[in-house]
């Protein structure tokens, strides 16, 4: 596979009213493979100019696009979610390059953010409201849902494809229009996916895409415009902060899929083998660099050193390499500092006690790689504890019994998603129950899917994305009253 050629074939530019081009002050760019440390591709370095003018459209598009029929909504997204599987391995091949995930992941990636366009292309047609009669029976109630109206979109590099997909599927499915902002790290999949969109029909103005290495350079312009009417971000905690400040001023619609620090319970009567196979997924998906993934596993004292055995084992097993070659399990970490921040955080962690079972180095480079990790007796005072570490790193801890361990997973200021592994019925649910987090793992490493809400609690942010629910992030409700004669 010539992976280069595909790239060389990605639109680089600026995408606003359907039309691409350089960025006004002509300015570019570098993205580069963490795998190599190569540049791969030069993209637009967008202006704040750009980002007004992208606004500009948007909110002069907003009416006629929500106008428009809903069956061409639908079909626009079902026509995107086709391409997208068409093109499914060369949006990987350039995701993998971009990114680090191996060629495996990137392609089920492309599966699952595609799946969002067919999930929102049947929720178009599904937008419906209320006909009711006052208590007194002297005015009929009507109540409707209307595109809440221009939307900013931004989203991170771990999950490129299908974090566009997430915001982009509902919004046009609830017709509204969009400014898209793109991570520094990974422009190169979220370009492809709005070729794909551009090629299903989407009509110009209705997506506005600013790429640029600066990314309040952009949206700052976008929150203070007057005419966004609707923020979505998935990223850290700290810069939603910023923004949910920002929408407080023009009183916006806000969703935020902010940090994670995702607790992986294993109960006293786990299957073992069961636990060690969930934790592998809930922890080595996306090189560890998911929001989702497990960050601190509780395993009960009678099962701790089984399970850190078992998950010696695996992580041993895992082929550590470029993500493009064949066999490849983990590819590197995106860039040198997340590499430096996850051996930061071992560093720290065996300094506090912690033993190392397995890993817990650097790869020499080229690239960003890390060693599949294992840390066992962690300190509760180690950083690990309480940091998310975006990386192939599992530290465990011990408990000794269960509300021991529902304290110490809740001992967080971040809820969105946890696991638990139990053959108890009755002691799942209950622990679901109690865990502080949006989303649950009962006996699974995979919560994510586009029929079930995404989102979390505490500062893992606001509101919901995907299923019968995510539409209503893009929907405002309207009630009109009028007297029964």
């Amino acid at each position: 596979m010539d992976v280069q050629n595909i790239i060389d074939k990605v639109p680089t530019g600026l995408y606003i009213n359907g039309q691409w081009r350089d960025a006004k002050n002509g300015n570019t760019f570098d993205v580069e493979n963490p795998a190599t440390g190569q540049v791969i591709a030069q993209v637009a370095d967008g202006t704040q100019d750009d980002a007004l003018e992208a606004i500009k459209v948007a909110g002069d598009t907003q009416n006629e696009w929500a106008a428009t029929a809903p069956r061409e909504r639908s079909e626009i997204l079902r026509r995107a979610y086709e391409l997208l599987m068409e093109r499914q391995d060369d949006i990987a091949a350039v995701m993998c390059s971009e990114m680090g995930k191996s060629l495996t992941e990137s392609k089920g990636e492309v599966a699952y953010g595609a799946e969002f366009f067919r999930w929102f292309a049947e929720e178009a047609v599904r937008v419906g409201g209320d006909f009711t009669m006052s208590t007194d029976g002297k005015t009929r109630l009507m109540v409707s849902r209307e595109p809440v109206g221009p939307c900013v979109l931004v989203t991170p590099w771990n999950f490129p494809l299908a974090m566009g997909t997430r915001k982009i599927g509902p919004a046009i499915a609830a017709g509204c229009t969009m400014v898209f902002k793109p991570a520094k790290l990974t422009p190169l999949t979220s370009l492809m996916l709005v070729q794909a969109l551009e090629d299903a029909g989407l009509p110009a103005g209705v997506l506005n895409v600013v790429t640029s290495k600066s990314a309040s350079r952009v949206v700052t312009p976008w929150m203070e415009s007057g005419i966004a009417r609707k923020v979505s971000f998935t990223g850290s905690t700290g810069v939603g902060i910023g923004l949910l400040e920002q929408a407080a001023q023009n009183v916006m619609k806000s969703s935020m899929e902010l940090g994670g620090n995702a607790p992986f319970v294993v109960c006293e009567d786990a299957d073992l083998d069961a636990a060690v196979e969930g934790a592998m997924l809930a922890k080595m998906r996306n090189i560890g660099e998911a929001c989702t993934a497990a960050n601190r596993f509780y395993v009960h004292e009678s099962l701790a050193q089984d399970f850190a055995t078992k998950m010696v084992a695996r992580m041993e097993a895992l082929k550590v390499g470029n993500g493009i070659e064949e066999g490849v399990d983990i590819g590197p970490l995106v860039e040198e500092s997340a590499r430096d921040k996850v051996d930061s955080l071992v560093t720290d962690a065996v300094a506090k006690g912690a033993k190392v079972a397995t890993g817990g180095k650097k790869i020499d480079g080229p690239g960003y790689f890390y060693q599949p990790t294992v840390l066992t007796d962690v300190p509760r005072d180690a950083d690990i504890a309480v940091e998310e570490i975006f990386g192939p790193v599992a530290p465990i801890f011990t408990f000794s019994n269960d509300d021991e361990a529902i304290e110490q997973a809740n001992s967080t200021d971040f809820g969105l998603a946890g696991y638990i592994f139990t053959q108890s019925l009755d002691r799942g649910l209950r622990l679901s129950e109690e865990l502080q987090v949006g989303m649950v793992g009962l006996n699974t490493g995979l919560v994510s899917n586009p029929a079930a809400p995404f989102g979390g609690v505490k500062q893992s942010g606001l509101g919901r994305e995907g299923s019968n629910v995510g539409i209503d992030e893009y929907l405002e409700v309207k009630y009109v009253a009028t007297p029964r004669s």
